[in-house]
């Protein structure tokens, strides 16, 4: 970090208690859902394919909508849009949840990716503002927290799928209590504008030089747009496909087919609460091309030697992998010079929702054609591009 590390405010430990929340209610929200995905699609009749037609809705509506956030921050700041977009995010999981036909389903996930790419950029905007008042890094203990809501939302998700509890009932009471929480974090968030911490470098860069600027950075922005296209296949590998895999793949419980998701979080919420001294010690481009090596043998495990302990830990291994790279990635676009403030974090978010908008439909389809188990080899390739890419990642933060 460039700033130098201060002693930070009562508002600033507020504002970061307010964040932390925002992470972990944004993965709350929709990994209550995951581990009863297949039985939503059981309820629907749907194939694999047509899940994961529906799945993709979610990120074609952040590629859609998604360009808007830079809009509603510089409009309203980033607090309170990340705040009221949590909680039209809950209403959105539990319209999902009672969508009786395959086009319900659809938009109503369109309409979580929408919310969701907004309160993304939102989240992480305020965090790495409160990240400049510290004055060294704390955006990967941030992401962490996400981890720990998916994580919480992936057990509340599988032991209430346990109890028999319907997913209407279940999603409906999630988006009134987790809403009232979103609502009230609003009140310790940073106020005024998001630039007025910034340095006058990322508040207004210089006139000279600042095409062949923009146009190395927007080289540079295609690099992590790959990296993070890479996460992002790793992500909905346990997201979308892990309960699915277990279940009819390897025959497992209601219950169990939701370890995997939940194994995945656990190793990437570790990863990520560590990550910041890791990063610090290591640097960015060691730590991201090792992690792509562990997801690459994650799934060599899991794919080879296919059983319901070694899933779980080929889901853990990915997760461990993949732990810091989205936050890396986020903070290289952010630093990129040559952009007004926000506009790579935007940029990289929406090559990042990419990534998630082709994932779902091409293994829901090699699934169909093939096998799932063939389909997961994607997620091999992506820690292949991740080991090869992370070289263009700095040494050192």
């Amino acid at each position: 970090m460039s700033a130098a590390v201060t002693t930070p405010t009562r508002a600033l430990q507020h504002a970061r208690v307010a964040v932390a929340a925002c992470f972990a209610l944004n993965a709350v929200f929709y990994a209550n859902l995951v581990p009863r995905l297949p039985e939503l699609r059981d309820e629907l009749g749907l194939s694999n394919a047509a899940l994961g037609t529906a799945l993709a809705a979610a990120p074609l509506g952040a590629l859609v909508v998604g360009p808007v956030a830079a809009v509603l921050i510089a409009r309203l700041g980033s607090g309170p849009v990340a705040s009221l977009g949590l909680l039209g995010l809950g209403v959105g999981v539990a319209g999902a949840a009672a969508a009786p036909a395959w086009w319900v389903l659809a938009l109503a996930l369109l309409l979580v990716g929408a919310l969701d790419a907004i309160v993304d950029v939102a989240q992480n905007a305020h965090g790495l503002r409160v990240q400049r008042g510290y004055g060294r890094s704390i955006l990967n203990a941030l992401h962490g927290f996400w981890s720990l809501g998916a994580v919480a939302g992936g057990l509340l998700g599988a032991g209430i799928a346990g109890l028999g509890v319907p997913l209407e009932v279940h999603l409906g009471v999630s988006a009134v209590v987790f809403g009232v929480v979103a609502v009230l974090i609003r009140a310790w968030m940073l106020p005024g504008r998001d630039d007025v911490d910034a340095t006058p470098t990322e508040a207004a860069p210089p006139v000279a030089g600042v095409r062949s600027a923009r146009r190395s950075a927007v080289g540079a922005l295609v690099v992590l747009g790959l990296l993070a296209a890479g996460a992002a296949f790793v992500e909905d590998s346990a997201a979308s496909w892990s309960a699915i895999w277990l279940r009819d793949d390897l025959g497992a419980t209601v219950v169990t087919a939701g370890l995997g998701f939940v194994a995945f979080q656990v190793a990437m919420t570790a990863g990520r609460l560590t990550g910041d001294r890791v990063v610090d010690r290591f640097g960015q481009r060691r730590v991201a091309r090792v992690g792509g090596a562990v997801i690459a043998a994650g799934f060599v495990l899991t794919l080879a030697l296919p059983s319901v302990p070694t899933t779980v830990v080929g889901f853990a291994l990915a997760g461990l992998g993949v732990a810091t790279l989205v936050p890396a990635v986020y903070a290289a676009a952010d630093a990129l010079p040559g952009l007004p403030t926000g506009v790579g974090l935007t940029a990289v978010n929406l090559l990042l929702r990419i990534g998630f908008l082709v994932s779902p439909p091409l293994i829901g389809f090699v699934s169909d054609v093939l096998s799932l188990r063939v389909a997961l080899l994607s997620v091999v390739l992506a820690g292949v591009l991740v080991l090869v890419l992370g070289r263009s990642l700095r040494a050192r933060v």
